[in-house]
């Protein structure tokens, strides 16, 4: 290499995280890419592989593959070359990669939680440091890669009072006053959303040995219906049959009545700003989110749980699951890239399809660093002085400005996700 050539486009080796949550060894995508990256690593048959970490968040900084860069990290070498960021990054984000890119691969379900906007966020971390470990936001992005379900959001209100009047366990839950100001409220938006916080209030504050109670009472109902044969779609009975085997007896089985059932298809996606209600329940998704670790949780978790908080935060807005789900624009230069643009600066992903015809394709140069990661494919990727093999599981980060061309050796074409911050 001649001297004084920078290496600006490098392999990543990233973390993975084996929280209980996670799809258990092969069964994980999690494990299938660091395994199609390193096929001399062992998974181990018996443990959760639950999220693969890309970026330089503290708590999961990637390690660099290329012995002639001296940083052993991704964050070590930002923090020497602040420019790759790009210049309108570098400014904005003080100097900081402003995005975690993620691969989650989820068994069982997360909790029910919310992230604070950055108000709240610093004001908790002031309050609370050892609950809310840093002060930034958290808006986040999941892109299924295979069929996944979630919740998110709050249902229409004609679709929980069904519930209220099917479940009579969740109307016990609830209480006759809250539900009647639910099922008399108009169209006044903010009436209505005076009448989902007061019911989703009361039932996340509902005496424990009462909500218990009801819903071994629900669940028994339930599973009767269901070793009879009978339709259970009215009390949401499938779901709540699996949640409840998970964590029996938590107050989170009924949030399933409040918040939309989304369930997305590879290349579908859904965003989660602050304070929207949600839990991922099962599948595998690419996700990227602002660099933090903000969580407020209220059911669905051996963890904190912080139900004032979450209940005070929440958008009490009702929509359809529909809506729910993000869309991605085809960029109108490059017919083979389709953009997952979120009505935030901090990240936008790029879902870049190149077909078998294709053997010679062109990562675009942008004024952004990025990480790129193959869900499937192989190529030679070519970024002088660089240049790295690349195949399903391998993690590139390119700097601001730099471009990637691939020579392209796989016959069935290659499937790719960009992280990235347009601003």
């Amino acid at each position: 290499m001649a001297a004084g050539v920078a290496v600006e486009v490098f392999p990543l080796k990233c973390v993975v995280q084996h929280y209980a949550w996670g799809k258990i060894g092969q069964d994980s995508e999690v494990a299938k890419l660091i395994l199609g990256d390193d096929p001399a690593i062992a998974i181990e048959q018996d443990k959760p592989y639950a999220e693969l970490w890309m970026g330089a968040h503290p708590k999961g900084d990637a390690a660099i593959c290329d012995n002639r860069i001296p940083q052993e990290t991704l964050g070590a070498w930002i923090a020497e070359h602040p420019n790759s960021l790009g210049s309108k990054v570098k400014c904005t984000f003080q100097g900081q990669l402003p995005f975690l890119f993620k691969v989650l691969s989820v068994n069982i379900s997360l909790s029910i939680q919310a992230h604070p906007n950055k108000e709240l966020a610093e004001k908790l971390h002031t309050q609370y440091p050892d609950r809310y470990p840093d002060k930034n936001h958290k808006p986040e992005m999941a892109i299924a890669l295979t069929p996944f379900e979630g919740l998110c959001g709050f249902r229409p209100v004609n679709e929980i009072i069904g519930f209220l009047k099917n479940v009579p366990e969740f109307h016990a839950v609830i209480g006759n006053e809250a539900a009647e100001m639910l099922e008399n409220s108009t169209g006044d938006p903010h009436q209505v959303s005076a009448a989902l916080k007061q019911c989703f209030t009361r039932m996340m504050n509902c005496e424990k040995k009462t909500f218990v109670d009801q819903l071994n009472m629900l669940v028994k109902r339930v599973s009767q219906e269901a070793a009879a044969g009978e339709d259970t779609t009215g009390s949401n009975g499938e779901l709540l049959l699996r949640l409840h085997c998970q964590f029996p007896g938590d107050v989170g089985c009924f949030v399933i009545y409040f918040l939309n059932l989304v369930q997305l298809q590879p290349g579908q996606a859904m965003f989660l700003g602050a304070n929207e209600p949600h839990a991922y329940l099962y599948g595998d998704c690419i996700e990227c989110m602002a660099c933090s670790d903000n969580t407020v949780r209220a059911g669905l978790t051996p963890k904190f749980i912080d139900v004032q908080t979450l209940c005070e935060m929440l958008n009490y807005v009702p929509a359809p699951a529909c809506l729910k789900i993000f869309p991605s624009v085809r960029d109108s230069s490059d017919p083979f890239v389709f953009l997952y643009d979120p009505p935030v600066s901090d990240f936008t992903v790029m879902r870049i399809e190149v077909p078998s015809s294709v053997k010679r394709y062109t990562v675009s140069s942008i004024d952004s660093a990025s990480i790129l990661l193959v869900i499937r494919g192989e190529a030679r990727g070519i970024a002088p002085p660089s240049e790295v093999n690349v195949r399903r599981g391998s993690v590139l980060f390119i700097a601001a400005d730099k471009a990637v061309d691939l020579c392209i050796s796989s016959v069935d074409g290659m499937l790719l996700f960009r992280a990235c911050c347009l601003l």
